[in-house]
C-alpha cells in the first residue's frame, strides 16, 4: 500500500528537524574547535611573551654581568693576561696597556711570548707545559714596552678552565716592582740616615751627660793627681841630696866626712821615706789608671764584650760622679751588700745608672731636704737596681710618655729629652733586662732597672 498524503508531508519535516539538528550540532562543534583554537593560541603567545620577557631579563642581568667583569678587570691595578693553550692572548687589561703602551687590538691574538724580554723567551715557551701539569708558576719576568725598555715584573701564571672544567688556557697577572725596588731603595736610604741620626743624638746625650759629670770626675781625679805631685815633688828634692852623697862618697872623703853629710842631708830620713812614696805613687796612678778606664767603659759601651763586674762598685761610682757633678749634695741611703757580681755589659750598665741617677738629682734640686735612696734586691733569676727620690714625683700625664724619645719635662735647654729613652733602649735591647718608672707610695719617682743574675 502507498503512503497517504498527510503521512509523506509528515516524513518530509521529520526529516528536515533531523537535518537541522544535525547541522546545529555541526556548527556548535565548530564553533567550540574555534574557541580552543583561540585559547590555544592566546597560550602560546603568552608563553611567547613571558619566555620573552624572561630571555630579556638574562640579556640584561648577562650584560650587567659582562659590564661588572670588565669594570673590574679594568680597575684592576696589576696586569692580566687571558691566553688560550696555546699561547695565545685573548684578552687584557688596562694595567696591561699602560704597562707597555700598546692598545688592545694590538695584542690579543698575539703569542704572550711577544710582550716579555728575549732573555725571558724559553721560560715563557715552557707556560703551557706547567699548566698541563696545573702547577703555579711564580717569577720575576720582564716585559718590553713601546720603547723597548724592560719593565721588571712579579708575576703568577695559573691554569683556566671552561664551564665543563676543561683546561682552556691560562691567566698571567702581576705587578711592577721597578716602583717597589725603589720604594724598597728610598726607604732603606731613610732608615739608614735615621740610624745615623740617631746614633749623633745617642752620642750627644751621651757627651751632654759626661760634660755634666765633668766636675764629679774632675775632682776623682784630682786627689790622686796631687798625690802623685806631692810624692813626686819629694822625691825630686831627694834626687838632689842622693847625688851629693853619692858623689862624696866617690870622693874618698874621710868617714867623719862622710857621716856629717849623711846626717845634714838627712839621708836615713829619705831612705825610710822613698818606700811609701813610691808605693803612695803606684796607689795614686792605678787609682788614675782605673777612672780612665771607667771613663772608657761609659765612652765606649759598644767595644765592650760581656763580662763579669762587681754591680755595687759601678752603682757607688756613677753616684760618685753624678753627685760630685752636682751643685748641691743630697743624703744617700744605701741598702745593698759589699758585692754583686754580675755578668753583662758594665759599660752600658754605667751609663744607665747615670742616667737614672741625674735625673733623680735634677728631680730634687728644690726640695729643701733632698733625699737618694738606692736599694738592691735579688728575684729568682734578676737582680733589681731601685734609684728612688723624694721628690715630686711622675705626674698622670706622662706616666705613659716617659721613656718617649724627646720627651722631657724639664724647660727648654736643660735636657735633650733623650736619657731615659736611650736608657731603657740600652737596658732591654743591650743588657737583656728592663726598666721601669713609678711612682713610690711614700711618695717621689721610683726607677728600677732589672738585669739578669746570669747572661742571657
Amino acid at each position: 500500500m502507498s503512503d497517504t498524503p498527510a503521512q509523506s508531508s509528515l516524513s518530509l519535516t521529520s526529516l528536515a528537524q533531523v537535518k537541522t539538528e544535525t547541522l546545529q550540532q555541526q556548527r556548535r562543534a565548530d564553533d567550540h574547535a574555534w574557541i580552543e583554537v583561540i585559547h590555544r593560541m592566546d597560550s602560546i603567545y603568552a608563553d611567547l611573551v613571558r619566555s620573552q620577557v624572561e630571555l630579556e631579563e638574562k640579556n640584561d642581568e648577562l650584560e650587567n654581568a659582562q659590564n661588572f667583569i670588565q669594570s673590574v678587570i679594568s680597575s684592576i691595578s696589576d696586569i692580566l693576561i687571558v691566553c688560550d693553550i696555546n699561547s695565545t692572548i685573548q684578552q687584557v687589561n688596562n694595567a696591561l696597556i699602560n704597562e707597555i703602551g700598546l692598545s688592545s687590538d694590538d695584542i690579543t691574538g698575539k703569542p704572550v711570548a711577544t710582550l716579555f724580554s728575549e732573555k725571558h723567551q724559553e721560560l715563557i715557551e715552557e707556560f703551557p707545559e706547567h699548566i698541563r701539569s696545573d702547577n703555579i708558576i711564580n717569577c720575576e719576568i720582564d716585559l718590553v714596552n713601546t720603547d723597548n725598555n724592560p719593565v721588571p715584573m712579579m708575576i703568577s701564571c695559573s691554569p683556566r678552565y671552561d664551564h665543563e672544567n676543561r683546561l682552556c688556557g691560562f691567566v698571567i697577572t702581576g705587578h711592577p716592582i721597578g716602583k717597589l725596588r725603589k720604594a724598597y731603595s728610598e726607604l732603606k736610604q731613610t732608615h739608614e740616615e735615621l740610624k745615623t741620626a740617631q746614633q749623633f743624638l745617642v752620642q750627644s746625650e751621651k757627651m751632654a751627660s759626661l760634660g755634666r759629670l765633668v766636675a764629679g770626675v774632675a775632682h776623682e781625679l784630682n786627689n790622686p793627681i796631687s798625690f802623685l805631685y806631692a810624692n813626686m815633688h819629694a822625691l825630686k828634692s831627694y834626687e838632689a841630696k842622693f847625688i851629693s852623697y853619692l858623689e862624696a862618697i866617690h870622693s874618698d872623703v874621710s868617714k867623719e866626712a862622710r857621716e856629717k853629710l849623711r846626717a845634714e842631708l838627712r839621708i836615713d830620713h829619705m831612705m825610710a821615706d822613698v818606700e811609701p812614696l813610691v808605693e803612695g805613687s803606684m796607689e795614686g796612678a792605678e787609682r788614675v789608671s782605673e777612672i780612665v778606664q771607667n771613663l772608657s767603659k761609659f765612652a765606649t759601651p759598644q767595644e765592650q764584650k760581656k763580662q763579669a763586674f762587681n754591680l755595687i762598685s759601678v752603682i757607688e761610682r756613677a753616684a760618685s760622679w753624678v753627685i760630685r757633678a752636682s751643685s748641691f749634695k743630697p743624703e744617700i741611703i744605701t741598702d745593698y751588700p759589699e758585692q754583686l757580681n754580675l755578668v753583662n755589659s758594665e759599660g752600658h750598665v754605667h751609663q744607665i745608672l747615670i742616667n737614672l741617677i741625674q735625673n733623680a738629682v735634677d728631680a730634687i734640686k728644690d726640695i729643701q731636704k733632698p733625699l737618694l735612696h738606692f736599694m738592691v734586691q735579688k728575684k729568682q733569676k734578676f737582680v733589681e737596681i731601685s734609684i728612688r727620690d723624694n721628690g715630686d714625683g711622675i705626674k698622670a700625664n706622662d706616666a705613659n710618655k716617659i721613656f718617649d724619645p724627646f720627651y722631657t719635662t724639664k724647660s727648654v735647654g736643660v735636657g735633650t729629652g733623650l736619657g731615659l729613652y736611650i736608657s731603657y733602649g740600652l737596658a732591654v735591647e743591650q743588657c737583656n733586662g728592663d726598666l721601669i718608672a713609678r711612682n713610690h707610695a711614700e711618695g717621689g719617682a721610683e726607677f728600677i732597672l732589672s738585669l739578669p743574675l746570669k747572661e742571657l
